[in-house]
């Protein structure tokens, strides 16, 4: 698994508060070459006090940046609001021309800073710096959370499952945020495996993320037993997948949740290809069938021939039976590759959850299998703790 991102390794996180769309355009423009800021959400619109509270404490941002042009009075009473945020927050004024009057006005409510068109890269560069001497060093240190990605070589090996109820245990014995993305947008069956009945996709969550804002994500996710989960369009979807909103997505969700657990369609697909690139970790499932284990080596194959290391990529044997005859050191020298994890075949515990809509438990033994898979997951070094909304799990998907 790679090293520890942080937030400092993407710019100052912010939170944009712009109406005037001409200045949003400039500004964000600029950041093609400062990259100092991250843009977390915009707001089009002064928020009254209690909406920007509510965003603030969901996204977590270093600093707030604000359009003081176009109501010069409102968006002091905003730098004055944040002046009493705790933990302390740095305001950065964005103005269309260097105007004298507004920038003593400005820095007199408690902004740390002011930017104004063009928003030049040097002076930018400077005014960023200042900032983040400012940042407390404990802000600095907080990491981003981690993306794992469950997929497969052959469709109907099980990967929904193991992403489903791998989910629920790591939000069971390591008691962090936990997001559950059903991303098969052809055939997902997350949602209804938890009889969760979602009115809207991980489509919505696409098409909105450069919008995206607390209300937003909370409607777009169910809770499942504490486990979020954002479900597959209920009709297939067969578009072509926007590699840069996918990104902003998994960003965004990595703010708020310590471990955001994807399932995806087969290796195979260009989605899920996506999906690996973005992940810390992802997880090739196959079964011990003749057909899948030939599938699963084409998929190391093409893995590498992909510049995919083998450190990105484990390969897990689901619905492993002593009555296979084959054993693990006979499929490793299959894959050329170790076998990170088996699991066993237990159908009926797995019927018994998938019938009640529940995650699997540690009192049988495929929920002890997954736990074990959970904890070794958990062990490459679980983030710190996200403030973020809370969700619920994929429990059962199909293994069938």
């Amino acid at each position: 698994m790679s090293g520890p991102r942080k937030l400092r390794d993407l710019g100052l996180t912010a939170l944009l508060v712009a109406p005037d769309r001409e200045i949003t355009e400039q500004f964000n423009g600029s950041l093609q070459d400062t990259r100092g800021f991250q843009i977390l959400a915009e707001l089009k619109s002064y928020p009254p006090s209690n909406t920007l509270d509510i965003r603030l404490r969901q996204l977590r941002p270093d600093v707030v940046l604000i359009d003081v042009a176009t109501d010069l009075t409102a968006a002091c009473e905003l730098i004055r609001f944040l002046g009493g945020w705790k933990p302390a927050l740095q305001v950065v004024g964005l103005h269309r021309t260097n105007d004298s009057a507004a920038v003593v006005q400005v820095l007199r409510a408690g902004a740390s800073e002011f930017l104004y068109a063009p928003f030049d890269p040097a002076v930018q560069r400077e005014a960023i710096a200042r900032l983040r001497r400012l940042r407390p060093a404990e802000e600095g240190d907080q990491e981003l959370g981690k993306v794992v990605v469950f997929t497969s070589a052959k469709p109907g090996s099980g990967s929904s499952t193991l992403a489903t109820h791998t989910a629920f245990s790591l939000r069971k014995s390591a008691g962090k945020r936990v997001l559950l993305v059903d991303f098969d947008l052809e055939g997902g069956t997350a949602a209804f495996y938890l009889k969760l009945q979602p009115k809207q996709s991980v489509i919505d969550a696409l098409s909105e993320i450069n919008q995206m804002d607390a209300a937003t994500w909370a409607s777009l996710t169910l809770n499942s037993s504490g486990v979020d989960v954002l479900a597959a369009p209920e009709q297939p979807f067969t578009g072509q997948m926007d590699p840069s909103r996918l990104h902003g997505l998994l960003e965004f969700a990595r703010m708020l949740y310590d471990w955001v657990v994807v399932d995806a369609p087969t290796l195979f697909h260009r989605t899920s290809l996506l999906l690996v690139s973005e992940s810390d970790q992802a997880y090739v499932v196959a079964t011990s069938d003749l057909a899948s284990l030939h599938l699963a080596r084409k998929a190391g194959t093409m893995m590498t021939q992909l510049g995919f290391g083998r450190e990105r990529y484990q390969m897990v044997i689901n619905r492993l039976s002593k009555k296979d005859g084959i054993g693990g050191s006979d499929i490793e020298k299959i894959f050329n590759a170790p076998v990170h994890a088996s699991v066993p075949n237990d159908y009926f515990s797995l019927h018994r959850v998938i019938s009640l809509g529940q995650p699997l438990q540690p009192d049988c033994e495929l929920g002890r299998a997954i736990a074990t898979l959970a904890s070794r997951i958990s062990s490459f070094g679980a983030p710190e703790k996200k403030a973020a909304i809370a969700g619920d799990p994929k429990a059962a998907a199909s293994q069938t």
